[in-house]
């Protein structure tokens, strides 16, 4: 599927190619200049390995063996990586380049930005990457993007809200193109040698919504600096959680349909099933995914009360209120979290 989708770039853009064929060439070489500052930052990124039991929530969707990337970061030798490789893991380790494991211990899981943080149980002996400003990475940037595939020149094609369908919502995502296969915690490093974003998806609109340019989606790494010390002191970011109800919903045409509903989740508890439209939150109507998420968490803290209008084919319209819950008490979390 990811050559079939390399193919596609390829017959639709010999210019987006071209760029990344020289990007490849030319930025490989600019974080080796910053050797003397730092070291090479590519020996930074490590491999991550995560073993989560058949009973966790998100098993059947992300599966119970999961393999990525990650980053050293800071002077205490944390890993950075996409918190989804970890998430409800009763084990985990760091793979280095020579094929060392060491086991590591799970420090964080923020479900709000997607970051994961894992303390490995012995020193790594590896430089860690220093952290660059993702807020003044404009599109057509060069940049290189390193996992467990080796390094790999791309492109940042856009910069851009992204809704999740998992009731996620990033202000000011990072895009770039050409896809890179193991995206999962893959370390997106600028020419300076500076980390610039942690890989999260592969997408099939990176420069758009609506047109097809195959890409990554990077989580960017100027959301970690202001809840980094409250990873490591409470395993999350602070603050109150926001309402969640347990769907997985699409955009449309302008509609918000619901795919799925979390297994004795919030909305399942209310009755709302897969197929529901939802037309209106408290009154107001919603015509997308962001809308659909803001208008919930604005009307306050996680346990509000989430009044819905959903239409369902020739059932017609119908109200339903949702007591809305917290997701980390819905996950099946390491306790050390």
């Amino acid at each position: 599927m990811i050559e079939g989708m390399r193919n596609s770039v390829r017959a639709r853009s010999l210019t987006a190619l071209t760029v990344g064929l020289l990007c490849l060439l030319t930025v490989i070489a600019l974080p080796v200049k910053e050797a003397t500052a730092q070291g090479n930052p590519l020996g930074a990124v490590v491999g991550v390995r995560a073993e989560v039991p058949p009973s966790a929530r998100t098993a059947g969707t992300l599966g119970t063996e999961r393999e990525g990337g990650g980053v050293v970061i800071g002077a205490d030798g944390l890993v950075l990586t996409i918190g989804y490789l970890i998430l409800e893991a009763v084990q985990a380790e760091v793979q280095l380049q020579d094929g060392k494991t060491v086991p590591a211990e799970i420090v964080a899981y923020d479900y709000d930005t997607g970051f994961g943080l894992l303390r490995p149980a012995t020193p790594l002996n590896v430089a860690p990457i220093e952290l660059g400003d993702s807020d003044t990475l404009p599109a057509e940037t060069q940049v290189l993007v390193a996992g467990p595939d080796g390094p790999s020149g791309a492109v940042v094609v856009s910069r851009r809200e992204f809704a999740g369908y998992w009731e996620y919502l990033l202000p000011n995502a990072i895009f770039t193109a050409p896809p890179y296969r193991s995206f999962g915690g893959a370390a997106l490093i600028g020419s300076d040698g500076r980390l610039l974003g942690i890989g999260s998806l592969i997408v099939g609109d990176a420069r758009g919504p609506g047109e097809t340019f195959p890409g990554n989606m990077f989580v960017p790494i100027s959301l970690l600096k202001p809840i980094i010390a409250d990873l490591k002191s409470q395993g999350r970011s602070a603050g109150p959680a926001k309402p969640w109800l347990g769907l997985f919903t699409q955009e449309l045409r302008g509609h918000v349909f619901i795919n799925r509903v979390s297994p004795d989740g919030p909305a399942a508890s209310a009755g709302i099933q897969e197929g529901d439209i939802v037309v209106a939150v408290g009154g107001e109507p919603v015509a997308s995914l962001s809308e659909f998420y803001r208008k919930i968490w604005a009307l306050g803290d996680a346990g509000i009360e989430v009044p819905l209008t959903l239409l369902k084919g020739a059932n017609g319209f119908r109200e339903v209120s949702v007591k809305s819950g917290d997701r980390y008490d819905y996950l099946k979390l390491n306790p050390t979290y």
